[in-house]
């Protein structure tokens, strides 16, 4: 990877305290090694506690609160997961708006592991097929998407790209995947 998205920026989305760790900074890496330029946006400004699975792990700075940001001027996002930031993520009405306006607006998106819990918050999964962490397999179903175990899952079906991937030993094909599906589609816009 070098430069294949050239500039374009990327949306990370969190609650200021719970994201897994790895979900974060793996995928931030491979949009930065990809010539992008990656964006940490939370509800409050200040910092970001990152966890590793149950443990508190390193702590980031936040670039922008969601309040702060304009969906129109990125290019693409990334929700990670952990438990408890999606959980707290989706009961914030500017974060569930942000994901809503990115979608809307056919920008695509990357998802893993318990991060679609907020986009099942903004109503977005309805026909679409996706996977994640096992335990929001009935979430999706429920939002009428349609969930399938496998590492990655690109869906085209609806507004937007989505790709998804269950969990962090899925990162190296996720990271992958999310780079040349945004490459594809800002190269389109």
């Amino acid at each position: 990877m070098a430069n294949e998205l050239n500039g374009r920026r990327v949306a990370f989305l969190v609650a200021n305290e719970g994201v897994e760790q790895v979900e974060l900074t793996q995928p931030w890496q491979a949009v930065k090694d990809a010539g992008g330029a990656p964006e940490l946006l939370a509800p409050e400004p200040g910092s970001v506690q990152a966890f590793n699975h149950l443990d508190k792990a390193d702590t980031f700075a936040v670039d922008r609160a969601i309040g702060d940001a304009d969906p129109a001027t990125y290019d693409a996002l990334v929700l990670p997961g952990g438990v408890a930031n999606p959980d707290q993520l989706r009961t914030v009405p500017a974060a569930v708006e942000f994901v809503r306006s990115i979608f809307q607006a056919g920008k695509p998106a990357a998802v893993i592991c318990h991060g679609p819990w907020t986009v099942v918050e903004a109503d977005l999964v309805r026909g679409r097929t996706l996977t994640s962490w096992p335990s929001l397999k009935t979430d999706i179903r429920n939002a009428a998407g349609t969930w399938v175990d496998t590492e990655v899952q690109v869906c085209t079906s609806g507004p937007n790209v989505l790709v998804t991937s269950r969990k962090p030993d899925d990162l190296p094909a996720f990271c992958q995947r999310l780079v040349s599906e945004f490459q594809r589609q800002t190269q389109s816009a």
